[in-house]
């Protein structure tokens, strides 16, 4: 049975698509006692507090983590945006969901690391794949030994253009919203927490034919060799035509064992829809309703899940309620950890760090060598 039920205040800073999604389960969830939002744009917080209910809205998210009501706080800010509010949450000793990465510079994602563990801080990121049946199922036979000790593995990664359109709109600092850095890293966490292993080196390429003038890449892909001698190929392009059926991933994994093989094909190419309306609308955020038409669509392919009768259901409900139980019960989750968001953000901007080299990179590597490297 749960033990120490407890009455929650949360603070939502960012109050977009995943804010939204995110506070409407925390707003239906018996152990949370009151919900404050923050977000730049009025007129999308006040929205979503009128829609949930919220207790309180403000556009500055100092005044909202630093009020008394809250105990436990998410960052659903965009991608670049996370390091201040968590600082101030850390200050405040409040338990953290942080979409990932804590931070875009490996630098600061170190710091908040060691405050969060100096702090005894319970802080995990948002890594909602690893909620999805059929990794878990997979992750539990590697773990119990089902295909032997892995000897190589095989990662691809396709994805939508619209998610690195989406990602640099809002900042004109791209330089390490990379391929891997802001979707990769998924597939990576996926790939690492089912193996439950550790590169000691990677050796990458990447590409910028399609997206170089949105100032990011259109591909990496990486050979990375594992502390148990095992080999494993990483690779993600997410320069796919914005007509490309799949909203968002469409990934698939190998595992080769000496005592057998798991084959993950996760594309979702089993259900598809073709209409004469658009389909691709339901994906796109405010601004960007009408920029192009697809008529085809991957079923299932939106990694949060997808709608029915008004409401959310799929991976980022079973993530969102864990965290709620995890906060309110104590209850033990498999959410990833800021050591798990810290080691991820240093592995793919290691690959980024290889491709403009031309070199193997070695772990481990400092922060401070690995943005020197990538900033000089």
């Amino acid at each position: 049975m749960p033990k120490n039920n407890k009455n929650i205040g949360i603070a939502i800073i960012g109050c977009g698509r995943v804010g939204r999604m995110r506070g409407k389960i925390a707003s239906e969830f018996p152990g949370i006692s009151w919900i404050g939002l923050c977000d730049t744009n009025k007129k999308v917080g006040e929205k979503l507090k009128e829609d949930i209910s919220a207790d309180y809205f403000t556009t500055d998210y100092s005044d909202l983590i630093n009020r008394s009501e809250v105990d436990a706080v998410i960052i659903a800010t965009s991608t670049w945006s996370h390091y201040e509010p968590t600082l101030i949450a850390i200050d405040n000793k409040q338990k953290l969901f942080i979409e990932k990465p804590m931070a875009t510079d490996a630098i600061q994602s170190l710091e908040l690391l060691k405050l969060i563990q100096e702090n005894k801080i319970d802080a995990c990121l948002g890594y909602t794949q690893r909620f999805r049946r059929r990794f878990m199922a997979v992750r539990e036979r590697v773990r119990t030994g089902q295909i032997g000790d892995i000897s190589c593995a095989f990662t691809r990664a396709f994805m939508n253009s619209m998610a690195p359109l989406n990602e640099t709109r809002l900042t004109q600092d791209r330089r390490f919203l990379t391929p891997m850095v802001v979707s990769g890293t998924h597939s990576l966490d996926m790939a690492l927490w089912i193996m439950d292993d550790m590169p000691i080196s990677v050796y990458a390429k990447s590409s910028d034919k399609i997206l170089f003038d949105s100032g990011t890449k259109d591909a990496t892909c990486g050979i990375f060799t594992l502390a148990s001698g095992a080999i494993w190929s990483m690779n993600i392009s997410w320069a796919l035509p914005k007509i490309w059926p799949g909203a968002s991933y469409g990934l698939e994994i190998g595992l080769v064992g000496t005592k057998g093989v798991i084959d993950i094909e996760d594309t979702h190419r089993d259900v598809i829809i073709a209409s004469e309306y658009d389909q691709g609308k339901i994906y796109r955020p405010e601004g960007r309703e009408s920029e192009v038409t697809r008529n085809v669509d991957f079923l299932t392919s939106f990694p949060p899940g997808d709608m029915y009768n008004g409401e959310l259901w799929g991976p980022m409900k079973e993530e969102t309620f864990s965290w709620l139980q995890r906060i309110c019960c104590d209850k033990a989750t498999p959410h990833a950890s800021a050591e798990d968001g810290h080691r991820n953000l240093m592995l793919t901007m290691a690959m980024d760090l290889s491709a403009k080299l031309g070199k193997e990179i070695t772990f481990p590597i400092s922060a401070y060598d690995l943005m020197g490297g990538l900033t000089e």
